[in-house]
């Protein structure tokens, strides 16, 4: 029923003229970065051949991309995901589909992998612009594997707060704003609380706040360090986002 709810999701995603605007929008936008990044490349490229262990295109070209794309995700994923829960709820649809053979929890998850499948194919599309220079130069597959991985962790935290947002209003655009606000708060609040108390040596509840940084979480993974608190730390992240996503929505519907 999961993946039943999440197919759906994904049919209703690429039905969406804004979910398609969003997506060119994001294409434009990393297309556009990876171009320029090229062609900086290519114009200092005889100064880095001088060097006896000359940074390669990965590192100058492909890790730039995903730092790029990472930010283009933080406004993408709030718009992608605001129609999710507040739209039924608009439209007064959610009242049937929490009464049906369905868990909330089910419910939630559905909701959730069908706009992760979504930020997938764009993870996808921005992975395929640096593999189209296999052909011609050497890159580090290594790390292109850790920017993948980084930014699916990345789009994961974002999607569960988006559809956290969304659960708690009946407007769409409300849901937008919100999530965006949301993940702008966490990334600035939790950055700068991280770095206080880890300047006063306080280093347990300085790595507890990191959970709530995700773009704290992608750069290890953005380095190709395989870092396995900040992979846990993203993955918890998501979960708490759709544990009170759940619990909400149980609220509502023992309220009536």
């Amino acid at each position: 029923m999961i993946f039943t709810i999440a197919g759906k999701e994904l049919k209703s995603l690429f039905a969406s003229p804004l979910a398609w605007m969003v997506l060119t929008a994001v294409e434009l936008i990393t297309g556009w970065a990876f171009l320029k990044r090229l062609d900086d490349f290519l114009q200092v490229q005889p100064q880095l051949v001088q060097l006896p262990s000359p940074p390669g295109v990965t590192e100058l070209v492909v890790a730039p991309l995903f730092a790029t794309a990472a930010i283009v995700l933080l406004f993408a994923s709030p718009l992608l995901g605001m129609r999710l829960i507040a739209e039924e709820r608009r439209n007064q649809t959610m009242v049937f589909l929490t009464s049906a053979p369905v868990s909330i929890g089910q419910i939630v998850l559905g909701k959730f992998l069908g706009l992760l499948l979504f930020l997938a194919i764009i993870v996808a599309l921005v992975s395929a612009m640096p593999l189209s220079l296999a052909g011609s130069t050497r890159l580090d597959y290594g790390l292109i594997a850790s920017l993948c991985l980084g930014l699916l962790l990345l789009a994961a935290s974002f999607a569960s707060v988006s559809l956290y947002i969304s659960s708690l209003t009946s407007q769409p655009v409300a849901a937008a704003f919100g999530a965006f606000a949301a993940l702008l708060l966490m990334l600035l609040m939790s950055e700068a609380a991280g770095d206080g108390m880890r300047a006063r040596g306080w280093a347990v509840p300085a790595a507890f706040v990191q959970v709530f940084s995700p773009l704290k979480n992608f750069e290890p993974l953005g380095k190709g360090m395989i870092d396995s608190y900040a992979i846990v730390c993203s993955i918890l992240l998501s979960t708490v986002f759709l544990v009170l996503t759940v619990r909400r929505l149980d609220a509502r519907r023992l309220r009536g």
